[in-house]
């Protein structure tokens, strides 16, 4: 399956709100499963991949940035202390956040931005894959809690959103 494919499937899965989804081609195999959370609509996991020996080797090296991920944790607690109101936008997949589509090009959205549900607020890379990122609520955004090109774990928090603006 080529990536352009797979991308296009992960949004399928995702936009048909599938609870589980299996599939197998050849030497390639992959669960995705969708996680329920009250107040967040339900966004695809990837579970399991299974392939070749080869390519299965790359992808145990995203669990090094471990100590990465628990920054932005703590980052992540302070503003919800004083900010009780604010809804989260967080990213459905592991990969790498970029905050506009190429270099060159402007970021899909910055602090003081409004956006609406369903709109593009990023590109999360996985796999080599680029997945632009859509917002699941309204709001104006008043902080961007990643910075360009640093990793980001499944659920995590990249935007926060005051709804009444």
């Amino acid at each position: 399956m080529d990536p352009k494919q797979l991308n296009e499937l992960l949004r399928l899965i995702k936009k048909l709100d599938f609870a589980e989804f299996k599939m197998a081609e050849g030497d390639f195999s992959m669960t995705v499963r969708s996680e329920y959370k009250p107040g967040h609509v339900p966004a695809p996991q990837i579970v399991s991949m299974a392939a070749p020996a080869a390519p299965m080797a790359a992808p145990a090296a995203p669990a090094a940035p471990a100590p990465v991920a628990e920054k932005p944790a703590a980052t992540e607690a302070a503003p919800a202390e004083s900010t009780g109101n604010l809804l989260e936008i967080r990213s459905p997949i592991v990969g790498t956040f970029y905050r506009s589509p190429s270099p060159d090009k402007p970021p899909y959205v910055k602090v003081g931005d409004s956006v609406s549900a369903g709109d593009v607020v990023c590109i999360v890379e996985a796999m080599k894959l680029f997945n632009e990122i859509e917002s699941e609520v309204s709001g104006k955004i008043v902080k961007v809690l990643i910075e360009e090109a640093k990793p980001v774990e499944y659920d995590q928090v990249l935007y926060l959103v005051d709804p009444n603006a």
